[in-house]
């Protein structure tokens, strides 16, 4: 992403306008106000080509029992939920942030499984890839960024996370159809896909913090 602060980028307290028309459906999780700053803690994930070609057979199976499935733009692994900063917080936030991630190395995670999920209003379904190795380095990750939420008295994560790189998604809460013979299917093409083992083995070596249009990164050791 491009460094905050450039010009003709908006205010930091500037309304912005909540048309969910401009988001294919998709609806807030809760309602914009002025000076309030969506923050997001999460590892971010560089598709390759081979990742791609993968994505494109899984969503082209998923359209098959849900037409109007679309594929992410980008990827990642969340570490948090997305909370409410005050643009005041979010310095002290994000430092805070750096001191407890500075001991962090570089660690593996493979993420295999397919598996779908709904957030937590329902309004919108995701086909995502769990984790089903790293989960302890994981975990001590989200222990840290748990402890930097609680200073600011704001929500943790969930307990016992299934931590995985969300897919595609579609609005509307259609698990129904797509968990049974259809998750099966998608299991299977992961399962079968040329060199899936290495292409699922996935490198972690950056945190990074998303709050509003400012983003911050934590390398790890």
């Amino acid at each position: 992403p491009a460094p905050a602060g450039l010009p003709g980028d908006p205010d930091p307290e500037e309304a912005v306008s909540d048309d969910s028309a401009r988001h294919g459906g998709r609806v807030r999780g809760f309602p914009h106000e002025r000076g309030n700053w969506a923050t997001h803690v999460y590892l971010p994930y560089v598709a390759q080509e081979e990742f791609l070609e993968l994505l494109e057979l899984l969503v082209s199976r998923a359209r098959t029992y849900v037409p109007s499935v679309a594929a992410m733009e980008e990827f990642h692994l969340s570490l948090s939920q997305c909370v409410v900063l005050r643009y005041h917080w979010i310095d002290p936030f994000v430092r805070s942030l750096r001191e407890r991630l500075a001991a962090f190395h570089r660690f593996f995670c493979v993420a295999d499984q397919v598996k779908v999920y709904t957030n937590q209003n329902k309004t919108r379904t995701f086909i995502g890839l769990e984790v089903s190795a790293g989960h302890f380095q994981l975990l001590e990750l989200v222990s840290e960024v748990d402890r930097v939420l609680e200073e600011f008295d704001l929500p943790t994560f969930y307990k016992d996370p299934s931590f995985h790189i969300s897919l595609a998604w579609c609005v509307g809460d259609l698990s129904g159809k797509l968990e049974g013979q259809c998750l099966r299917e998608l299991q299977d093409i992961v399962d079968e896909f040329e060199d899936s083992a290495f292409l699922l083995r996935v490198q972690w070596e950056q945190i990074r913090c998303k709050s509003g249009n400012k983003y911050f990164s934590f390398p790890l050791r």
